[in-house]
């Protein structure tokens, strides 16, 4: 569940399983493994969450676009309709992934394109709820997955202020388990039109809900950086081939891409650590090496009295710091000391 602290991550099936649980099976076994990092012995957490779509076709499109011929590379169908029956997923087929996903410890988000879709909690309860970007305005179905009182994710892609007051407006009134996603609705989205500021934005003027960000970008940078920017919840879509047949595969994440996403969300939460400005245990040894100490100029012998003018600052960074001339100047030396060398406690008196 979404905690604070740590970035809820959602893989995306979408229609990446074409129509197949045995694909779907395969994504979430890609989703669950799990993340290290090489170089500092780290075992990082895995993604948090799998999703799948569900889809009402006779609520879907109008009779004339689902009948309306569909010859491209990417089809399961000649017409639009027969494309989308075929990778849509029966209730049971569901159920099947969302066992398997609990199986590998995974939470499990449904995203709901119509009110028979709720026909699915008669067999299983999903974590969350994701409500589309499309549907941000479908008021009628916001109310009925309201009502099954299951905390909702909304994603904004298609949506402006006033279209998600509306639908937070609505759901409020069965509870306040939200959570809101910045997206922009473009596959790919270019770079011009993604505004991670929008995150900031919704942290400040919608605090009270869990802020994150669904991503439709080309590459893994996006959600780390949204990370920084506070996103609580980063939203991806997964495959396990980008050049298998379908039109959401060449924009999602293949194996390579889910590790490096993960292990770089992980890491920037490891990065931001804490609201504070200190000299951290960990350069120490570099402090020690690096930074300058009080040191002669020109050659001293034992009895000299120590001046300012007899002064400079090298390394190392183990003698006294220029903030501590005042134990130095006057001060008599207790050895010879050459040019170019720190002064220590022990040469004066």
């Amino acid at each position: 569940m979404i905690q604070d602290g740590s970035t809820y991550i959602i893989g995306e099936i979408g229609q990446n399983h074409n129509g197949s649980v045995d694909i779907a099976k395969l994504i979430v076994d890609l989703i669950s493994r799990p993340i290290t990092e090489d170089t500092f012995g780290l075992n990082l957490k895995p993604i948090d969450a799998v999703k799948l779509t569900k889809r009402d076709l006779e609520e879907e499109l109008s009779v004339s676009q689902m009948n309306r011929p569909y010859n491209t590379p990417n089809s399961f169908g000649k017409t639009y309709g027969e494309h989308r029956a075929f990778l849509e997923l029966s209730d049971e087929e569901h159920l099947d992934v969302y066992r398997y996903a609990k199986s590998k410890g995974l939470d499990f988000v449904e995203t709901l394109c119509a009110k028979k879709c709720l026909s699915l909690l008669k067999l299983f309860m999903p974590d969350y709820l994701k409500v589309a970007s499309r549907d941000l305005t479908n008021i009628p179905l916001l109310e009925a997955m309201a009502e099954t009182k299951i905390p909702i994710i909304l994603s904004t892609g298609m949506a402006g202020k006033k279209e998600l007051d509306e639908a937070l407006a609505t759901i409020t009134r069965y509870h306040s388990e939200i959570s809101i996603l910045h997206c922009v609705s473009q596959y790919p989205t270019e770079p011009d039109n993604l505004n991670l500021n929008t995150i900031t934005y919704l942290k400040e003027h919608y605090g009270q809900f869990h802020i994150g960000f669904s991503d439709h970008t080309i590459g893994i940078s996006a959600p780390a950086i949204a990370v920084g920017l506070g996103a609580e919840i980063i939203e991806k879509h997964i495959t396990i081939d980008r050049h298998m047949k379908g039109t959401d595969q060449a924009g999602s994440l293949g194996p390579e891409g889910v590790y490096r996403m993960v292990r770089d969300i992980r890491i920037t939460e490891k990065w931001l650590g804490k609201k504070d400005l200190y000299i951290d245990k960990s350069v120490t040894k570099a402090r020690e090496k690096l930074e300058r100490s009080i040191a002669t100029i020109h050659a001293m012998k034992s009895g000299d009295v120590i001046h300012e003018s007899d002064l400079h600052m090298l390394s190392p960074g183990d003698g006294f710091k220029w903030n501590q001339i005042g134990a130095v100047v006057g001060k008599k030396l207790k050895r010879d000391i050459p040019a170019n060398e720190l002064i220590y406690a022990k040469d004066i008196e």
